[in-house]
């Protein structure tokens, strides 16, 4: 049927599913099937306006673009997430002060604690070899009380002393009773983590190396982002829900940041560090699943009184939903939609990693040339007769394609798990399409999940490389499967046959002995060779233009 853009989709609905092409088994809307979901899934202006608000969103967007020092590049990364960090310290010290009995208050705490290790582990990626951040060196005296401690004494010396933040949040939390076991943990997850760069926190952290402190209060501002909170009167959860999405969208503007250098290094050809950058996005999408998953442990009466308040659901008639339902809600962050989009525009720079431009008759030679890219090992240097000239590769090449997999897989299951999310947080009446929503949550969170695959010119040089070893007829199919049997045969052999031994006289010993050495010998006997695959001098022809034999 022939896709008419004014086409109504909620007359196609009716029609009955059809199946994903992905996954033939998988049956999708017919109106997902037939129409642009690039429009369907965009919330309305009313939307995106109310959630921005609710998070504070041009307050902190303001805060994570700001250009304090020109001359450190990963100023932009690191500002939203060291107010990651801060806002994760914020939820701890409000569970810690939570007066409701029946919160879940040591799962929230392992919870947080895990968060925060795994935010200091890309951190701590972000800014390794970074010389340019602003930082201030150990002194020997104190020169602001309260705000310096001991890092180490030599004997006869006067102490070496290390800066701490006067306005974070973690110093603070180390002074209360119900907190210490916590900041002790985090001290020494910052000094772990940190390790591998060259400055530290002063959080207060040991800091044994004595390496230069990050200027922490001027870096991060910490007072400003606690300014942009949320609380309602009367609604306990508020202040979770609208933390874990602030959290949220300060890693997708780490992302942000993160994507735009990958463009740059590849078009400057340095693969290396682009790979290192792309491999940091697909731990920000995995960081991010994790961040949505502290929603799970909200107490579910006093959530869903606040969804009701904030129009969250998708029969709220104070907000239009008549685009997608509320159990898409992550959609209407314009940041998410935006990366999301960024990630899949990563395989319009395949072809300048790979050297070969694409052909735009749809021609397999990209493909090709990622055959010979994966089956050198990024490793040899030769002329390709498709492309009739020396190809240049290194393995930091394999290493940068394998990166935007990973980061489609990791896209990928994001929206799967935020779909098993919203079914345990809201129920799964909230999943599914009402009259008032076009497109309902499942159909919209569906859609991303099953798209096509983003690099199709990767995903078949594998299919085929695959299929070459397959047919080769060098190699045994199972070989390696059926020595693990064989071995374990002889070992139950040999058991089987000590235990006899004791039992029996020497004589039915030995011959159970030689039946034993008998069967060994028939278990331990070659397989008959399998017959060469007759497709294999095909397919070995087929792809010797890829290979250049």
């Amino acid at each position: 049927m022939e896709y008419n853009p004014c086409m109504d989709t909620r007359g196609l609905r009716s029609r009955g599913p059809v199946h994903c092409a992905v996954f033939p088994g998988t049956p999708v809307s017919v109106s997902l099937a037939n129409c642009d979901i690039e429009a369907l899934v965009q919330p309305s202006p009313q939307q995106v306006e109310a959630y921005e608000l609710y998070l504070h969103l041009p307050d902190l967007t303001r805060l994570w673009r700001l250009k304090e020092f020109p001359n450190w590049k990963n100023e932009r990364l690191v500002r939203p997430a060291l107010h990651s960090l801060e806002l994760v310290f914020r939820m701890i010290s409000c569970v810690l002060c939570d007066t409701r009995p029946y919160i879940y208050r040591d799962e929230w705490l392992r919870r947080l604690e895990s968060l925060i290790n795994s935010q200091l582990e890309i951190l701590s990626c972000i800014v390794e070899g970074d010389d340019e951040a602003p930082t201030s060196t150990l002194s020997n005296s104190c020169s602001h009380v309260g705000t310096e401690s001991v890092v180490w004494h030599k004997s006869g010396s006067r102490p070496i002393v290390s800066r701490i933040s006067k306005e974070s949040l973690l110093p603070r939390l180390a002074s209360w009773r119900t907190a210490q076991n916590v900041s002790t943990r985090l001290h020494f997850a910052i000094e772990g983590h940190m390790a591998r760069a060259p400055f530290t926190l002063g959080l207060g952290e040991p800091n044994l190396s004595g390496k230069p402190v990050l200027e922490y209060d001027k870096v991060c501002t910490p007072l400003e982002v606690y300014a942009c909170r949320q609380s309602m009167p009367g609604h306990p959860e508020d202040h979770t829900l609208s933390t874990v999405h602030q959290i949220m969208e300060a890693w997708l503007e780490v992302a942000s940041g993160l994507l735009q250098n990958v463009e740059t290094m590849v078009k400057e050809g340095n693969c290396e560090l682009a790979a290192k950058n792309c491999w940091i996005v697909e731990r920000v999408w995995k960081l991010l699943m994790s961040t949505m998953d502290l929603l799970q442990i909200m107490d579910p009466d006093d959530f869903m009184r606040l969804k009701e308040e904030l129009a969250i659901s998708q029969d709220e008639a104070a907000i239009s939903t008549k685009h997608i339902g509320g159990g898409a809600y992550c959609l209407r962050s314009t940041r998410l939609r935006k990366i999301t989009k960024g990630c899949k525009d990563l395989r319009l720079l395949v072809p300048k990693v790979v050297g070969v431009e694409a052909d735009p008759k749809g021609g397999p030679r990209l493909q090709e040339a990622v055959m010979d890219l994966l089956h050198s090992h990024g490793m040899s240097t030769h002329v390709a007769p498709p492309f009739r000239r020396p190809l240049a590769y290194h393995s930091s090449t394999i290493h940068l394609l394998q990166a935007f997999q990973a980061v489609e897989a990791a896209v990928r299951q994001f929206y799967f798990s935020y779909q098993q999310l919203v079914i345990a947080v809201m129920g799964s009446g909230e999943y599914k399409a009402t009259a008032q929503a076009e497109v309902s949550a499942a159909d919209a969170l569906s859609q991303i999940y099953f798209e096509p695959p983003y690099f199709p010119s990767l995903d078949g040089a594998k299919t085929f490389l695959g299929s070459y070893w397959h047919n080769n007829p060098e190699l045994e199919e199972g070989a390696i499967m059926r020595q693990l049997m064989v071995e374990k045969t002889s070992r139950q052999l040999n058991t089987g046959n000590s235990s006899k031994a004791s039992s029996v006289d020497a004589n039915s010993g030995s011959g159970d002995s030689n039946k034993a050495d008998t069967s060994e010998e028939r278990a331990q006997k070659p397989s008959r060779p399998i017959q060469k695959k007759q497709s294999y001098a095909t397919l070995a022809y087929m792809y010797q233009g890829a290979m250049g034999a």
